[in-house]
């Protein structure tokens, strides 16, 4: 098979009206959050025993890693994001539009970084909304963004290993 480029219309860019669908589902939900809950846990909702929904702030990135410096992290984390989402619209460039795997895990990575930068450049800080937990013992809070962006991961780890099997 020869090395020809691909046009925009055969390349997986076109996956990237699923990021655009992850990134508007997780602003809405946000703008949701924002406007009709109390901030701070002790407005959580309980929805079931082991999940509530409430609205916290992360100034940092994962598990609220480097949430208490002075503010540098927003633009640290906010230059990664976009340094991903650059990378991995070029990877989806060269990827056909018919491998959808890894079409759909790179689509979920941006639409999840992007939501998360939204929030960044807008608020400063990112919107987290989901709460589960163990008895006394919390899961850091995350959103939709966070989500996407795990499963978007996890499903590149499986096709590494789903690959080399093939191999």
């Amino acid at each position: 098979m020869s090395e020809q480029a691909l046009t925009l219309k055969q390349s997986g860019v076109r996956w990237l009206g699923l990021a655009l669908l992850v990134f508007i589902a997780d602003i809405a939900i946000k703008l949701v959050v924002m406007h009709t809950m109390g901030y701070g846990w002790d407005n959580r909702i309980e929805v079931l025993p082991f999940f509530n929904l409430l609205y916290v702030h992360n100034y940092g990135a994962a598990f609220s890693f480097l949430s208490s410096q002075g503010g540098w992290q927003r633009w640290l984390f906010t230059a990664i994001a976009i340094a991903v989402v650059v990378m991995l619209i070029a990877w989806m460039r060269k990827l056909p539009a018919t491998d959808k795997w890894s079409n759909i895990a790179y689509a979920f990575i941006i639409g999840g970084a992007v939501g998360n930068v939204f929030d960044r450049l807008v608020h400063g800080f990112v919107v987290d909304y989901l709460d589960f937990h163990w008895h006394q013992y919390h899961w850091p809070a995350f959103n939709l963004a966070d989500s996407a962006i795990c499963i978007g991961a996890v499903m590149i780890v499986l096709d590494g290993f789903r690959k080399k099997k093939d191999s």
